[in-house]
């Protein structure tokens, strides 16, 4: 007959297993007193708060104040916003000081925070800048956190308003990798496909943006709240990924292509307005500072540009003026924290009025 199924005793467990199961709760114990200790160092001992939850809350409330929900683009300024550096219209533009005489038709910028002018006061972003170059209107219509796609959509919304003599597309290589998603940032936004060959649009109309707790996954809902995970996770420059809230729909990579065909938009745009489009590329501050992250940014920039050419748009490509630098910081003395500064804005100005021609009314 069989042996009867009688739990092992402590003996006759494998050793390896005892051994095993000592240091899982060895480790246990040390993660559990780390993380009293540092709960204890910064305050946190008797707060006990999911920190994914209490980050996406913060940028959900700062922006309600300043977004307002949009069905097509996802989100747009909101209009008659006000705070001591930013101000927006009642049109949803960002203020680029007093216009000048509407004797010509406008330039209409749009793109994302570096058009949009981060960090900065209204007469400091570059649409700013070229208004008191070119002498002539310039519409801000840029949005921070927007992807290529957005732009393109915003571009075509504002020229049907606004009928401009001008169109300055601007983007950098981060926008592209953003045309693969269908979130960004906890805002849900619209995004293309291929439906054979064709370019299709979906998630048209935008849902509105969704409760921070809903869009939490396992470990978020678990390990969220552990403030020795989020220590860890901002010493090492992780939080992006962790904090934000962003759902991919293509797969990496794919946004190379869509940006391409968009450019094909972008051509339609200008043959229906009358408008000139000009394509320009911009850089964040980490292609100074990261060789093998430049080049490849530089690849997706350049293969961007590329379509947007053959495509025949006008195209502006700002890495050789920026990183001709100035002073002793080099190109890094053009930016502040991640965008440009006022100086690096009429770098930028000044570039895209050449390429423009300030005698082009």
């Amino acid at each position: 007959m069989p042996s009867p199924a009688y739990p092992l005793t402590k003996a006759q467990r494998p050793e390896w297993l005892v051994r095993l199961g000592l240091v899982l709760g060895s480790l246990i114990v040390g993660l559990l007193a780390l993380e009293l200790v540092l709960r204890t160092s910064y305050g946190y001992l008797f707060l006990w708060p999911n920190f994914v939850v209490s980050a996406r809350t913060v940028l959900a409330e700062q922006d309600r104040g300043r977004y307002a929900h949009d069905d097509q683009l996802g989100y747009i300024p909101r209009p008659g916003f006000a705070s001591p550096w930013v101000t927006i219209g009642a049109d949803g533009l960002r203020r680029t000081g007093d216009l000048p005489a509407a004797t010509t038709k406008p330039i209409l910028a749009v793109g994302d925070s570096f058009t949009f002018g981060e960090e900065l006061s209204d007469h400091e972003t570059w649409p700013a800048h070229l208004q008191k170059v070119t002498g002539r209107p310039v519409l801000n219509g840029g949005v921070s956190g927007y992807g290529f796609d957005q732009a393109v959509l915003r571009a075509e919304a504002l020229a049907a308003v606004y009928r401009p003599s001008a169109i300055v597309v601007s983007f950098i290589a981060d926008d592209i990798r953003r045309t693969e998603m269908r979130r960004l940032w906890s805002a849900d936004k619209p995004f293309f496909d291929f439906e054979g060959d064709r370019l299709m649009l979906r998630n048209v109309p935008v849902p509105v943006r969704a409760e921070p707790r809903s869009t939490l996954g396992f470990w978020q809902r678990t390990l969220g709240y552990s403030f020795l995970f989020e220590f860890t996770l901002r010493h090492l420059d992780l939080l992006h990924d962790w904090f934000g809230d962003h759902l991919r729909v293509s797969p990496a990579g794919s946004g190379e292509q869509l940006a391409c065909r968009l450019t094909g938009r972008l051509a339609e745009l200008q043959k229906e307005s009358g408008a000139r489009v000009l394509v320009v590329a911009q850089y964040d501050p980490v292609v100074w500072q990261d060789p093998a992250f430049a080049a490849e940014q530089r690849r997706m920039t350049a293969a961007l540009l590329g379509c947007a050419k053959r495509a025949g748009l006008e195209v502006l490509d700002t890495f050789d003026v920026v990183a001709a630098g100035s002073g002793k910081d080099g190109p890094r003395g053009f930016y502040g924290l991640w965008h440009m500064n006022d100086k690096g804005n009429r770098l930028i100005a000044d570039t895209v009025a050449a390429s423009l021609g300030k005698h082009d009314k």
